[in-house]
């Protein structure tokens, strides 16, 4: 079994506005830098965009009422990494989890800077839907 990491964040905002703008992915790199840092381009059933570590294809999970957010990154090698994502109520807010997991190959520092990387794009993601209320 691989090393695993729950990363979560309280957001201010009711579940349903968490998901509406964290489900489109033309938001992305407004957000998710450790995911997408450049536009990104609808091609048939995927998304693509530029990741610091390369060109990625992105498929979600289809819209549901939830708050699954689960998408699949397609590596320029052809490596699928699944990233389950949720937002869940939290009294008058949401809680927003991503589930980090250790790839096969990769180092415990490696791990640590890519759970950083999400930490970072959480914090922004809070950032925003909270000055947009």
């Amino acid at each position: 079994m691989n090393n695993v990491k729950h990363i979560t964040t309280t957001i201010n905002r009711t579940p349903a506005d968490v998901y509406a703008y964290a489900s489109n992915p033309e938001n992305l790199p407004l957000w998710a830098a450790g995911l997408a840092r450049s536009e990104i381009t609808k091609q048939g059933d995927a998304w693509v965009a530029q990741a610091p570590f390369g060109k990625v294809k992105i498929k979600f999970a289809p819209a549901n009422s939830f708050g699954v957010l689960d998408h699949d990154v397609q590596l320029e090698s052809g490596v699928v990494v699944h990233n389950p994502m949720r937002v869940v109520p939290n009294g008058k807010g949401s809680e927003f989890t991503f589930t980090l997991f250790q790839q096969a190959g990769m180092s415990q520092q490696q791990f640590e800077e890519d759970a950083q990387a999400v930490e970072h794009d959480l914090h922004t993601l809070k950032t925003i839907l909270e000055s947009a209320s």
